[in-house]
């Protein structure tokens, strides 16, 4: 793993990869889940977000922080298949994140774009990117802006279907 990404997943301790995943409902998966790649975490930590807007909250919206002792790993391909993962059983997008820079208003947003090292939305491949430079690029933000883009689709549709509950 390269330094500067080792230093920013390493700040609190453990290696720690922090991942979002909004369209697959609140109710944390189990730990088995993140079972990927030959590895198994020391940790995995969900987070069932609070105070959720009303149209996130209807497609649910999860963080885990997903914890490894060994630095030495593929942390790469591990997000990449973990982004997989939360994907893969709901029309949902997922991100990977540095620790600190959720905010209901800024998700996938080209202010944090810099922030985020990897996403997945459903039926595509996930992207990750371990290179700091280029994390804070314009290839990366158009990038990100796609997967915001996608966000915003799974939005709309959950308030187009919640519109027409209330209106039966």
């Amino acid at each position: 793993m390269e330094d500067e990404m080792r230093d920013l997943l390493c700040w609190r301790g453990p290696v720690s990869v922090n991942v979002f995943v909004v369209g697959s409902g609140n109710t944390p998966l189990p730990e088995e889940a993140f079972h990927l790649a030959g590895m198994v975490p020391d940790a995995v930590l969900p987070f069932p977000l609070l105070g959720q807007p009303e149209a996130i909250e209807r497609l649910g919206l999860v963080s885990y922080d997903i914890d490894f002792e060994d630095v030495s790993l593929d942390l790469r391909e591990y997000t990449r298949v973990v982004l997989r993962r939360l994907c893969a059983d709901a029309r949902s997008v997922a991100w990977a994140a540095f620790e600190g820079s959720f905010h209901y208003d800024e998700i996938l947003t080209d202010r944090v774009a810099h922030h985020v090292y990897g996403y997945c939305v459903a039926g595509a491949e996930p992207v990750v990117e371990w290179d700091i430079a280029a994390l804070r690029g314009e290839a990366w933000r158009h990038r990100i802006a796609e997967a915001r883009a996608a966000f915003d689709a799974l939005l709309s549709a959950a308030e187009t279907q919640g519109g027409k509950r209330h209106r039966a």
